[in-house]
């Protein structure tokens, strides 16, 4: 932007009461979608990064360049410093009520970690949350599932496979678990600036609160059904469709329509292509698991409801998202609760908004960080009153 006062958005009345939906408040340095090409990181497609290990992806979102081979090195290392949690945090996640959703978990954990290790710095606790996280979210997995004991960090692994050390699952293969979740990892990193949880964490942040808070905050926006719980409904959806033949899949799209019902995992707010993070995860499903009923479900899916919804004059978008076919792929590696889906996203946002936060934190306006997040709001319907009559 060469001049300051461009007009980039005509705010009138009726975009009012909108979620602020397509307003430009902020720049973002991490991520960006684009409607035909989807998202990258930093420039760099999102297509490229997946076969990067996830260090060096969190790596590019905090420092905005990919690292060296030495530079990759000496990160893991730092990283594998950082793992373990303070024995309180772990004692406290046995404690939790085994009602309450793994989303809450979460947030409780985070808090108890802001609690006991925050250090006030929030690039220093942004790197702690990233080493630490995987290892909350495994006792999470581990204490609440009723699989055992959480495990303690193996610091000789890398993120994921140390993750899934902790995790352990029951059953399932580790080198199968591992591309899952390597994927999952990398994918659901960032999404531009303005999603709910990303903007929560910022807006929270803006306050000066730690980021343990603002994560904690970030996570509640992302629990709701309309934003992280997506992929949880799209596993669900799969399995109510229940047949890989393509004509059947089309007839219960159709039916499903005029019985004004959701179909799950097509369509996206910006998105004018099939989601590349789609088209990625479609491929490791080939890969790993494409003989598994639920996966031959979603790919009859990607035919036949692009089929139905491209014949609806509405829908500007018919094709596959993020959230298609990932639950699919987790309950095939052994994941087969869906209700710890976006606990796994959230893990993987976590390192996103922990990167925007401390660029809006401590690197934009020339150091001095964005102000505090003050929308301004119109009075409505609030004539002059007066209790004497």
């Amino acid at each position: 932007m060469n001049d300051a006062k461009e007009v980039l958005f005509e705010i009138t009345r009726d975009r009012l009461n909108t979620g602020l939906r397509g307003f430009p408040v902020g720049t973002c340095r991490t991520s960006k979608v684009d409607p035909m090409e989807g998202v990258s990181y930093v420039g760099y497609p999102i297509a490229e990064l997946v076969e990067l290990e996830p260090e060096a992806v969190v790596y590019l979102m905090l420092h905005k360049n990919l690292p060296s081979d030495d530079e990759l090195a000496a990160f893991k290392k730092d990283l594998s410093s950082r793992m373990g949690l303070p024995a309180v945090v772990l004692q406290g996640i046995q404690n939790l009520p085994k009602e309450g959703h793994p989303m809450e978990w979460l947030m409780s954990g985070l808090l108890l970690m802001g609690m006991t290790t925050k250090t006030g710095d929030y690039m220093e606790d942004a790197l702690n949350l990233v080493a630490r996280a995987p290892e909350l979210v495994a006792a999470i997995f581990r204490v609440r599932s009723g699989w055992g004991d959480p495990i303690a960090p193996d610091t000789s692994l890398g993120l994921i496979d140390n993750f899934v050390h902790m995790l352990d699952v029951p059953g399932a293969d580790p080198a199968r678990l591992g591309k899952v979740l390597s994927t999952f990892y990398i994918l659901h990193m960032d999404h531009g600036g303005g999603n709910l949880s990303t903007f929560t964490g910022k807006a929270v942040a803006s306050g000066h609160a730690d980021l343990y808070a603002s994560l904690t905050a970030a996570m509640a926006a992302l629990y709701g059904p309309l934003h992280g719980r997506a992929n949880q409904d799209c596993l669900n959806f799969v399995r109510k469709v229940g047949t890989s033949d393509v004509g059947e899949v089309e007839s219960y799209v159709r039916n499903a329509l005029a019985n004004k019902e959701k179909i799950y995992g097509f369509g996206h707010a910006v998105l004018r292509a099939e989601d590349p993070r789609a088209t990625i995860q479609y491929k490791v499903g080939e890969e790993i698991c494409g003989d598994d009923p639920l996966f031959q479900t979603a790919k009859a899916l990607r035919v036949a409801a692009v089929k139905v919804l491209s014949g609806i004059d509405k829908v500007s978008n018919p094709y596959p998202n993020v959230d298609a076919v990932s639950g699919t792929l987790l309950n095939a590696v052994g994941l087969t609760d869906s209700n710890y889906y976006t606990v796994l996203f959230g893990l993987s946002r976590i390192t996103g908004i922990s990167a925007q936060i401390v660029d809006e934190r401590l690197r934009f306006r020339n150091g001095k960080g964005a102000p505090i997040y003050r929308p301004k709001y119109i009075a409505e319907d609030q004539e002059r009153r007066s209790t004497k009559g």
